[in-house]
């Protein structure tokens, strides 16, 4: 599955509408889901790291796939509601990043590195 096909049959499940270029409540909502679901990834870590030494199982890597999930579903929105391709995100990411790799500061700090 490519992006644009996920983007496309993930937003079937959004449940209103939003009118780009503002930002509104069904904006937030999404960035909200976004922040949320990225909170459940972690609180899953620091679990693993509390209460099973740090050992991750299968199971734990199938709660933790779904959690990952719902965060692409976040990403997917959102990007919708502000009008971008889930696709030109992942690929300005990747050219960001690699660019990065290419310079030699994919270590350090600061977004236009």
């Amino acid at each position: 599955m490519n992006f644009t096909d996920y983007q496309s049959q993930a937003l079937t499940t959004l449940t209103t509408s939003h009118e780009y270029g503002t930002i509104d409540a069904e904006l937030m909502s999404q960035v909200l889901g976004l922040v949320g679901e990225s909170g459940e990834v972690a609180e899953k870590f620091k679990k693993l790291l509390r209460d099973h030494n740090g050992q991750i199982t299968e199971e734990t890597k199938a709660e933790i796939a779904k959690e990952l999930g719902d965060i692409l579903w976040y990403i997917s929105s959102v990007s919708h509601c502000l009008g971008i391709s889930l696709e030109t995100v992942a690929s300005s990411n990747l050219k960001k990043v690699l660019s990065r790799k290419s310079r030699g500061v994919t270590h350090g700090s600061g977004d236009n590195r």
